[in-house]
C-alpha cells in the first residue's frame, strides 16, 4: 500500500530546501511524528508470528492504526505548509484604506485559525503514536528494540515541536472563543500527553 502522495512528499521536501523558508518547525514536527508511527508498525510487523509473543491481533491492530497515523501526519505536514501560507498571504493584503485594513487583519486571524489548529491536530495524533509504542514496549521482536525507542523519541519531539507552534500562534490570536477553545484543547492534550509518558 502506498503511504505517501505526491502532495505529501514534496511538502517533506520543502522542509529540507534551502530556497525555501515557508515550511519550518510545524511541517516538520508532523513528518517525525509520522515517521515515528512507521516505526511503531514496523516493529508491530516484525513481532508478529514470533515465539513468546502476544498474539497476531495484537500487532495487526496496532499496525493498521499505526500506518493509519502516518498518512494523517504526512497530510499535517501539508497542512500545516498551507495554513502557515494563509497567514503570510493575509500579511500581504493591502492597508491603504480602513475597509482594507479591517479585510486584511480578519484574513490573518483567519489563517491564525487554522495555523494553531492544524498543529494542535497533529500533536494529538503524535499523542496517539506514543501510545502504540507503550503498548507495544513490553512485548515485542527484541531485534527491533532500537526501533520502537527511536520511535518514541520522534514522537516525543513531534508532540513537543507541534506544542510549540500551537503557543506560538495562539499568543497571535486575537478572537476571544477560538483562544478559549484551543486551549482547552491545549490542556487536554497536556493531561493525555502526561498520562501516557507516565505509563512508560
Amino acid at each position: 500500500m502506498t503511504v505517501a502522495t505526491g502532495a505529501q512528499i514534496v511538502a517533506f521536501l520543502k522542509v529540507l530546501d534551502p530556497e525555501d523558508d515557508s515550511t519550518g518547525g510545524g511541517a516538520a514536527s508532523a513528518v517525525a511524528g509520522a515517521m515515528a508511527a512507521g516505526l511503531a508498525g514496523m516493529v508491530a510487523r516484525v513481532s508478529k508470528g514470533k515465539p513468546d509473543m502476544e498474539a497476531d491481533a495484537f500487532y495487526e491492530e496496532i499496525d493498521e492504526r499505526a500506518q493509519h497515523l502516518t498518512r494523517e501526519l504526512l497530510t499535517g505536514a501539508v497542512d500545516d505548509s498551507m495554513a502557515f501560507e494563509a497567514v503570510m498571504e493575509g500579511f500581504r493584503m493591502p492597508k491603504d484604506t480602513d475597509e482594507q485594513k479591517a479585510a486584511r487583519s480578519a484574513a490573518i486571524q483567519d489563517g491564525l485559525g487554522r495555523a494553531t489548529d492544524v498543529p494542535l491536530a497533529n500533536a494529538e495524533r503524535c499523542t496517539e503514536v506514543l501510545k502504540l509504542v507503550q503498548r507495544l514496549a513490553p512485548k515485542h521482536n527484541l531485534n527491533a528494540a532500537s526501533d520502537l525507542d527511536v520511535g518514541r523519541r520522534l514522537a516525543l519531539a513531534a508532540l513537543e515541536g507541534c506544542v510549540d507552534n500551537v503557543e506560538i500562534n495562539l499568543g497571535s490570536l486575537k478572537r476571544e472563543a477560538a483562544c478559549e477553545a484551543f486551549t482547552r484543547r491545549l490542556a487536554a492534550l497536556r493531561v493525555t500527553a502526561s498520562a501516557v509518558m507516565e505509563g512508560e
